[in-house]
């Protein structure tokens, strides 16, 4: 990204963003509620677009023009809801395939292969959610529920994986489990873009974190650089404390 300023509606919600994230990279992205880190990971996947300037540059695996059906190939996006209300009447395994469309749901027009319940079987195995295959979604857990999202991200064997704030409503249990899976993942090589304002969730394979505020990036690093109480007081613009138990860090 050059010089991207992105607008919703009448606001301004990016200002003059200037980033670049290698392919691979695992990055986490921090700052208070409303500094504009959602509407990063929307313009990182063309979910929204910059304002239109000579001086913009938006350029993604090397390319500023994508079919977004062929740029869903590269990037997992994992939100912290399943898309549509059909989860009442939709198995796990359902769900996973159905990421292939970016449905809700195995609707009738669909085609779906042989190929793609092996690899939603696959991407269930990688999150160790085997188990939840048969099950209906609308009965899981909120960590049963985001162990699926994460799967669905999962089937097209992306590059990148974007998390917009994943142990968001979770219990302590199922945060651990999350950052367990979120671990293997990031080890086997899948990149991870991570977007929370937790710092329990940055994980030790993380080594950059980017700080943002009022829509622009007020800090871009190596963790130990940007992850100090006097950076994040600022940031939070209340004072904040951070302790350390072997490789996690946490805030109060």
């Amino acid at each position: 990204m050059r010089n991207v300023n992105v607008a919703r509606g009448d606001r301004v919600v990016l200002r003059g963003i200037n980033l670049n994230i290698r392919s691979g990279e695992h990055v986490a992205i921090m700052g208070p509620n409303g500094c504009g880190k959602s509407s990063l990971i929307l313009a990182m996947n063309c979910q929204i677009y910059p304002v239109a300037s000579p001086d913009t540059t938006l350029r993604i695996f090397g390319r500023e023009r994508w079919d977004l059906t062929e740029l869903r190939r590269h990037f997992g996006v994992v939100g912290t809801d399943m898309p549509g209300e059909r989860t009442s009447v939709t198995t796990g395994l359902d769900a996973v395939v159905a990421g292939f469309f970016s449905a809700s749901s195995l609707w009738p027009n669909l085609h779906v292969t042989g190929e793609m319940r092996e690899r939603a079987g696959e991407a269930l195995e990688r999150m160790e959610a085997q188990h939840l295959a048969s099950q209906l979604v609308g009965t899981m857990s909120a960590g049963e529920k985001r162990r699926i999202l994460i799967a669905r991200a999962l089937v097209h064997r992306p590059r990148q994986l974007l998390l917009d704030e994943p142990s968001n409503a979770l219990d302590l249990a199922a945060q651990r489990d999350l950052r367990e899976a979120l671990r293997r993942l990031a080890r086997e090589g899948t990149g991870l873009v991570l977007v929370t304002h937790h710092l329990a969730d940055i994980l030790p394979e993380i080594e950059r974190v980017i700080l943002m505020l009022d829509g622009g990036i007020a800090g871009d690093g190596p963790r130990e650089e940007m992850l100090t109480e006097a950076r994040l007081s600022d940031l939070f613009r209340t004072p904040v404390r951070i302790g350390r138990d072997e490789e996690w860090l946490h805030s109060w």
